[in-house]
Formats: structure tokens, sequence, C-alpha cells
């Protein structure tokens, strides 16, 4: 066999890309508990992400058909009863109600302290609400914090096992150090992969949960200012 043609054969078996899959097998073990622990991060990141954007915009959806529905209602408490446990708007109106029968119970002694605390129980549940929205965006926030120095964590190893070669094989070639260091790196790119995504997602989802709990309050504010005008009226 001619020099031409080793050097053709080694060309036809030679990859011409990077292939995700070599890269994880052939990586240390180190490497690739890293990379299967951000791979996971990431799924579950995705997971949220669909999960939070589905149920946010049926949250919107339930919130709105309750509110038109409330002030065109010709018997609100009975609205309430039947759409409390279905949207975040009826819970609300559900606390400031059971607040107002509980302090109107024997009669309305002093309508300021009775106000006060139907504004206070439509604060409290606003808040649960938002609570509940946001309950699962902590993972995002720490998955967009850690995974970029976890995936850094596994390139040091791999980097560390790539001059440990060397040292082994007394070898300083770009073919002894370069395959240890490519599988070093794709740990950092996994981290990357899950970070970036899981920031974007986090700031999106929290100024979402932030403009839905001010819409809450909001609506609170127009049921407490609606019992204050029947309590003037009695």
């Amino acid at each position: 066999m001619t020099s031409f043609d080793i050097l053709s054969a080694a060309g036809a078996i030679a990859p011409t890309r990077l292939d995700p899959v070599e890269l994880f097998l052939d990586a240390d073990f180190v490497v690739q508990l890293v990379i299967v622990g951000l791979v996971l991060a990431s799924v579950w990141v995705w997971t949220i992400i669909f999960a939070f954007s589905s149920r946010m915009a049926k949250t919107r959806r339930a919130c709105t058909a309750f509110e038109q529905e409330f002030w065109q209602h010709d018997d609100p408490e009975a609205l309430i009863a039947r759409a409390k446990s279905e949207n975040p708007s009826g819970r609300v109106a559900a606390a400031g109600l059971g607040e107002f029968r509980r302090s109107t119970k024997k009669g309305i002694r002093n309508a300021t302290a009775t106000q006060a605390r139907i504004a206070q129980a439509m604060d409290g549940q606003v808040a649960v609400e938002a609570d509940k929205l946001a309950e699962r965006l902590n993972f995002l926030a720490t998955t967009g914090a850690v995974a970029p120095f976890v995936g850094l964590f596994g390139t040091v190893w791999g980097i560390m096992n790539s001059f440990f070669q060397i040292g082994l094989q007394n070898n300083s070639s770009l073919a002894v150090v370069a395959p240890g260091i490519s599988e070093a790196l794709f740990a950092t790119a996994i981290g990357l992969a899950a970070a970036i995504p899981a920031v974007i997602a986090y700031n999106r989802f929290s100024s979402s949960v932030d403009a839905f709990e001010a819409r809450l309050a909001r609506f609170a504010d127009k049921v407490q200012a609606q019992v204050s005008r029947e309590m003037e009226a009695a």
C-alpha cells in the first residue's frame, strides 16, 4: 500500500464534524456523570417551561372569564361559591367574602376595621396565589446559576485527565491532548445549554407572575371598593 493509499484511508475514516454521542462515550467517567446530570437538569427545565406556559395561559383565561362574569352576575356570592376553587380570582373574592361574613356575623360594629380585615384577607390570598404560580421557578434560577459551574467542573476534570495522559504516555502532541480537551469542553457546552434557557425563562416567567399578582391585586381592590359601598348603603 502506497503512502497515498494510507492517507486516503485515514481521510475516509476521519470524522468531519463533532459527534456528541462519541464525545460522551469517550469521556472520562466523572465527565460522563456531569453531562448526564446536566442533561437531566435541561430536560426538567424544558418541562417546567412548557408546563408553566400552559398553566399560565389557562389561568389567565379562567380569571378573565370569572372577572367578567363576576361584575355582571346578579348573585356574585353564588358565582364565588361555584368558581372559587377553579381560578385565583375566584379564591381571592372568596377570601374577601369569607372575611366579610365573619366580621358582620353579629352586625357591623366598626366599618373601618371590617374593611381593613377584608383587604388583608384578599391581599394575603393574592400573595398565596402568586407563590403557587412561582413555586417551580426556583429550579430555573438554580439551574441558570449553577449549571455553567457544574459544566466547568467537568471541563477542568477532563483537562486534568488530558494532562495526566500526557505524563503517562510521555507525549505532548496534539493528538494525545485534543480528544480529552474536546470531551472536557463538551461538558461546558452542555452546562451552557442548560443554563441559558433556564435564565431566560426565569426572567420572563418572574415578570409574568409579578404582572399577574398586580392584576389580582387590582381585582381585590375593586372587590373591596364594592363591599365598602354596600356597607355604607346598609
